[in-house]
């Protein structure tokens, strides 16, 4: 029996998440209208139940990201926040704080967020074992761990294939809050590890000046996608619920186009939803936003994962620059520019800079005004195809379904079959006298016509069958009606047929046969902000349950663990034979904030510690 395999896309509102659907996706995870882990990205209860509808129209999914660590006043607001998330027709919850599978809970399904930092087999099968339907896994993990986690697990494994990524472990990172008081598991993360740092050694010696030496490229596992598939992935989610329109349209299209020619190849897999997908635009990764691409740490450990010099987009490659003569600029390019596109550059300051195209003649650019701090010899970017950005504001996708249709004697009048390439069916009856017609055959030709007339609905037709005794006179306008009619029961049909998971509801706390797998103290990195969870914990083996780190002063705390090593990064890994020419420990610096590195070689991790004044 083949796998289905779901392409899961992120929305920041209803806008964003029915572009989703309507451009591929097999499921779109939207934030709640609280609790949702993105200051920015809350969503109204209205729009969530809208997007439920039509999602649902093709057996799509609908996930609503909760997770927000809570605090003990706020649980109560989100158990009836949850109740009505149900009621609105979410098919999941996705959750961080453990207090929330301690509270009286709808049957929805629930699913573990990569917040809850999920790198070993021993934590999948915890949130297994009481219950939960979904684990997201950490965006570390390598194919042969994933694959080791699938030998030994049954439920169902996501995984991020695409999109912006973070240093750390996700749910484990407190830089923000140490600095400036903004939780990163409350929604709030200044970021951090986007800024420039200088890197010392313990004499004070700079190793590297000004340098994004935290901030990752962006995640782009699509050459690895069948891999991933046939490792136990059943869910690939792509990253980004503050993200524009353009990017939602584009990177959902871009794989689903991919995962459609994987599926055209095997049929171990099929898509998890229904319809079919055609664009008005070839879509790329490259043309919306990306800060360079890394398959992380999927099949190795990359030597440059980084981007340092800047933490911005930074475009598609365009050439290079071979003369330029005040406003005019010569560029060996392969690409087609066009007047309005946008172009940038890293100047000799390290500083990603841009300019705009005025006019374009063969491979000469024109500006407005001389752009300062070109230089011939200098590689340039396009972050900007004003061409492409005018195909992604249009109606840029048509997700259909095909459908066939039969026409046949009626008590009545005539009965009218219509049924999708889902399984869906629906017949409907329509008094209406019946005329004779003198055209014969042509009469049915017109009949069929008319049905097939499907443009701007969901369904195109495949078939249709006039089975009628004999060929009748129908008006237009009669036929339009049948049809419409048709369309709107077979949608209303689709709605009430989907199959939403179901959860285990209350209780999934208490199996406490079920031992977390942790230490049996556990530290602020539990992320314990109210008493539920910490009840959740002792419940599951904890000796002691220490309160968040929001919550307290942690003397020396590791703000990071990162699977990211700088040391590895400047050549000096441990491991290898090349002996590092700076004292330990190093240091990481702005004008206003210092960060100690501490390198666990046997496990391949790097921490950030506390800040040092």
């Amino acid at each position: 029996m083949a796998t289905k395999i779901e392409l899961l896309a992120p929305a920041k509102d209803l806008e964003c998440g029915i572009a989703a659907i309507n451009h591929g996706a097999d499921a779109v995870y939207v934030g709640a209208p609280q609790f949702s882990a993105r200051v920015a990205a809350g969503n109204s209860l209205d729009d969530i139940e809208k997007l439920c509808r039509h999602a649902h129209l093709y057996h799509a999914h609908v996930y609503v990201a909760l997770t927000t660590l809570l605090t003990g006043s706020e649980l109560e607001t989100a158990r009836k926040l949850i109740y009505q998330l149900y009621e609105a027709g979410a098919d999941a919850l996705i959750i961080q704080d453990t207090g929330i599978l301690q509270l009286d809970l709808p049957p929805i399904a629930v699913h573990a967020s990569t917040q809850t930092d999920n790198r070993s087999v021993e934590k999948v099968k915890f949130w297994e074992n009481i219950g939960l339907q979904r684990v997201i896994l950490a965006r570390e993990l390598s194919l042969q761990q994933i694959r080791g986690i699938r030998s030994q697990t049954s439920i169902e494994l996501e995984t991020f294939v695409h999109g912006a990524l973070c240093v750390s472990y996700s749910g484990q990172c407190y830089m923000s809050q140490s600095c400036v008081g903004r939780s990163a598991n409350r929604g709030n993360c200044a970021q951090f590890c986007r800024l420039p740092y200088t890197l010392t050694d313990a004499d004070g010696k700079v190793i590297r000046e000004n340098s994004h030496l935290l901030s990752l490229k962006d995640m782009n596992r699509s050459d690895s996608l069948l891999a991933l598939m046939e490792a136990g992935i059943t869910s690939l989610k792509i990253e980004g619920r503050l993200k524009g329109m353009d990017y939602v349209k584009n990177i959902t299209a871009f794989y689903r186009q991919k995962l459609d020619a994987i599926f055209a190849q095997n049929d171990c897999f099929i898509p998890a939803s229904d319809g079919n997908v055609s664009t008005t635009f070839t879509p790329n990764p490259h043309k919306t936003f990306n800060r360079g691409n890394t398959e992380y740490f999927l099949h190795h450990r990359e030597n440059v994962m980084v981007t340092p010099d800047t933490p911005k987009s930074i475009g598609e490659p365009a050439g290079q620059v071979t003369a330029i003569s005040g406003k005019n600029i010569r560029l060996r390019t392969p690409l087609v520019l066009h007047n309005g596109d946008g172009l940038g550059f890293v100047d000799d300051t390290n500083e990603l800079r841009g300019f705009r195209i005025n006019r374009v003649e063969g491979q000469t650019l024109t500006t407005l005004e001389p752009v300062d701090g070109l230089k011939v010899g200098m590689p340039v970017f396009r972050n900007y195809d004003i061409e492409f950005d005018k195909l992604l504001q249009s109606d840029s996708a048509r997700r259909t379904l095909a459908v066939d249709m039969t026409v046949e004697d009626a008590d009545n009048g005539i009965s009218l079959t219509v049924s999708d390439e889902g399984g869906t069916k629906c017949r409907l009856e329509f008094s209406v006298k019946k005329e004779l017609s003198l055209k014969g055959e042509a009469a049915n030709q017109q009949l069929k016509q008319n049905l097939s007339k499907l443009g701007g609905t969901m369904f195109r037709a495949r078939s249709v069958e006039v089975r009628t005794r004999q060929p009748y006179f129908f008006p237009a306008s009669v036929v339009n009606e049948w049809r419409r009619t048709a369309v709107n029961t077979l949608m209303q049909k689709r709605i009430s047929s989907h199959v939403r998971p179901v959860g285990r509801g209350s209780g999934c706390g208490a199996n406490s046969e079920y031992p977390l797998p942790i230490a049996k103290k556990a530290d602020y990195r539990a992320n314990v902000m109210n008493g539920a969870a910490a009840d959740f914990y002792r419940q599951h083996g904890a000796l002691a349950v220490a309160p968040a780190f929001e919550k307290q002063t942690v003397p020396s705390a590791v703000l990071m663990t990162c699977k990211h090593c700088i040391r590895f990064t400047l050549g000096f890994c441990s491991k290898s034979k090349r002996e590092m020419p700076f004292r330990e420990p190093l240091y990481l610096q702005t004008e206003s904030y210092r960060f100690r590195l501490e390198f666990d070689c046997q496990k391949c991790e790097m921490n950030v510690l506390s800040i040092e004044n």
